[in-house]
């Protein structure tokens, strides 16, 4: 049996929060989400703390009821660019979508911040749940659920051919001889699938980390067998130990069916953990925050996940209605889950609203109890690492300062960072160029049939 890997831990840059009422808190920078300062200290905290990556999400649709965050802020790329240039070490993953942009565009831009920050680059795939985001792409509609996932599966395979065109000593840049690359280490992909056609070469090479990682956030069926299929890392949502071992094992299971080495997929949870002194501080905290979010901003806050539907039609005090299919062509397995938890518990429009607003974390508590619970889930294959999220606004220097010491002095963290690039820090594999390995397996058929 093979040694457990050390925990990863990555950091979301958030803003003003991803809680709809974050920008109200006292402490709060209520430009965070457009300040380059606030974010460069971000993510220099999360370098400081030996951090695997900073994470950026993003959205492509935005009405008057969505949190504050998402209605003013960075494109992941460009700030992802800038970042880059103030850290060293740590990795940058930010997310694109598939459903709304083109693979030569993309696979141009995450092998140019590959290479701007020396293999530090992660792509976090994602479908876009929203359907009004079709309305900003000229698009008559928004995919359903099982087509974005086959055009996401056909997309990455044209990506990670595109950053494949070039072999890794295809330029010679001899100035004496005026050779300044080997053609025949350059390589036309010639991609024609249902839904691209993509000649390539892509106009930049490969980086120190071969490819940028590829991210992948959906858990539903078809955004666990995308996982399972393509990802290097997996950035998921659980609320319960359980619920996360039985993703762990669903996930790394479907990997090695397909071939795969279920250790070549980092599954990473994200959890917004609250640290106090005592339980009874951090409960607190958690009050203060929850408090700041009204029940009608509770509810614009859940009819975002249900194609922006307006629940304050429904009697607050009354069952969660029935709401049919609602939900199921965006954030699918987000939306069953609400229903069927609201069926099963019996829950009323108000408790589900204000527990989607105000999610209570499990890591809620003294730095001990939450190293305590970070280690139960890693040691019980629950997770190999985690994204913290800022529930607080000095949420992230908390967890630094009196978490990150607990788990290094317990031996499941590291001190330094042992690589500097992205697929290091995640125990990654460099990934061959195919065009390379094809060479040599040629090589060596002609050479054995001699």
């Amino acid at each position: 049996m093979t040694a457990r890997k050390k925990l990863k831990l990555g950091a979301i840059i958030h803003g003003v929060g991803g809680h709809v009422g974050a920008w109200r808190h006292p402490d709060a920078l209520t430009d965070a989400s457009v300040n380059l300062g606030f974010y460069k200290q971000q993510a220099q905290k999360a370098e400081a703390g030996k951090f695997d990556l900073v994470f950026i999400a993003d959205g492509l649709y935005i009405t008057e009821q969505s949190i504050p965050h998402f209605l003013n802020r960075f494109e992941p790329i460009t700030i992802l660019s800038a970042l880059g240039a103030v850290t060293d070490k740590i990795g940058l993953v930010g997310t694109l979508s598939t459903s709304y942009s083109e693979p030569f565009n993309v696979a141009r831009q995450f092998a140019s911040l590959d290479h701007i920050s020396g293999g530090r680059a992660g792509w976090n795939v994602v479908t876009s749940p929203l359907e009004g985001s079709a309305k900003n792409f000229s698009k008559p509609e928004h995919p359903n659920h099982s087509e974005r996932y086959r055009i996401a599966e056909e997309y990455l395979e044209v990506a990670r051919g595109l950053w494949d065109s070039w072999e890794d000593d295809a330029f010679v840049r001899d100035q004496a001889s005026g050779v300044f690359f080997d053609p025949s280490k350059l390589h036309r992909l010639n991609h024609k699938g249902e839904h691209f056609s993509v000649q390539g070469p892509l106009n930049i090479a490969r980086s120190k980390q071969g490819q940028p990682v590829v991210f992948q956030a959906g858990s539903s069926e078809s955004g666990k067998q995308l996982a399972a299929k393509s990802a290097d890392a997996v950035f998921t949502s659980h609320e319960t130990l359980e619920e996360a071992k039985a993703f762990y094992a669903d996930v790394k299971g479907r990997a090695a069916e397909l071939g795969r080495s279920p250790e070549e997929i980092a599954i990473l949870p994200g959890i917004g953990p609250i640290v106090g002194r005592t339980q009874e501080e951090a409960e607190a905290k958690y009050e203060q925050l929850a408090e700041l979010v009204t029940i009608d901003k509770a509810l614009a806050y859940l009819g975002r996940f249900f194609e922006h539907f307006d629940f304050s039609v429904f009697p607050l005090d009354e069952p969660f209605p029935d709401i049919g299919d609602l939900g199921s062509n965006s954030f699918k397995s987000g939306t069953d889950k609400i229903k069927r938890q609201a069926k099963e518990e019996n829950l009323t429009l108000r408790q589900v609203a204000l527990r989607a607003a105000t999610p209570r974390s499990a890591f809620i508590g003294t730095p001990e109890k939450i190293a305590d619970l970070i280690q139960q889930w890693h040691e019980e294959e629950a997770a190999d690492g985690f994204i913290i999220s800022a529930t607080t606004p000095k949420g992230l220097d908390e967890f630094v300062d009196l978490v990150v010491p607990i788990l290094q002095e317990r031996g499941i963290y590291r001190k330094e960072y042992e690589a500097d690039t992205l697929r290091g820090h995640l125990e990654l594999p460099i990934p061959a160029n195919r065009y390379t390995v094809k060479k040599q397996e040629e090589s060596k058929e002609s050479i054995l049939s001699q």
